[in-house]
């Protein structure tokens, strides 16, 4: 007698991983957009307090590009590049303002995926209320600009 495994054995098996696979992945790809989300809400509190203690040496905010020129750094070369972990960064000093504003936004490279984020002076994280959200462009004076919510 030959040993061995049948065709329906070996078929019921890749059945079975086939499923387990239908069930995981999902859940894993999500947990990947989470994990990316944090790390840009992250980022932005650590350039939010960058460009707070560039201010206190320089007397105006900087935009972030800048922000890795002194030394040390404010913060990474990685950062001030703009790209990190599935985000575009952005940090830009509020024209007309005097160098008492910025806006610092966070926005997913693929924008139907994952959330944006927008931070400013007041250091008040917002994120959009839905994916597919453009980052804002100008400063909204108070709170978060419409169309995002506070991050608690």
């Amino acid at each position: 007698m030959k040993k061995g495994f049948t065709l329906v054995e070996i078929m019921i098996v890749v059945a079975i991983i086939a499923l387990l696979a239908a069930i995981a992945i999902p859940n894993l790809l999500r947990a990947r957009v989470s994990a990316q989300e944090a790390a840009a809400a992250a980022a932005l509190h650590t350039i939010a307090a960058a460009e707070v203690q560039y201010r206190a040496t320089h007397s105006a905010y900087a935009a972030l590009a800048n922000l890795d020129d002194d030394d040390p750094p404010y913060v990474d070369s990685t950062l001030a590049a703009g790209a990190k972990q599935g985000y575009n960064f952005t940090a830009t000093p509020v024209s007309g303002s005097t160098g008492s504003q910025f806006i610092a936004t966070a926005a997913p490279q693929t924008l139907s995926q994952a959330h944006t984020f927008y931070i400013d002076e007041d250091g008040v994280l917002c994120r959009s209320n839905s994916t597919n959200t453009s980052a804002p462009t100008t400063h909204t004076g108070s709170g978060c600009p419409t169309g995002f919510a506070e991050v608690e």
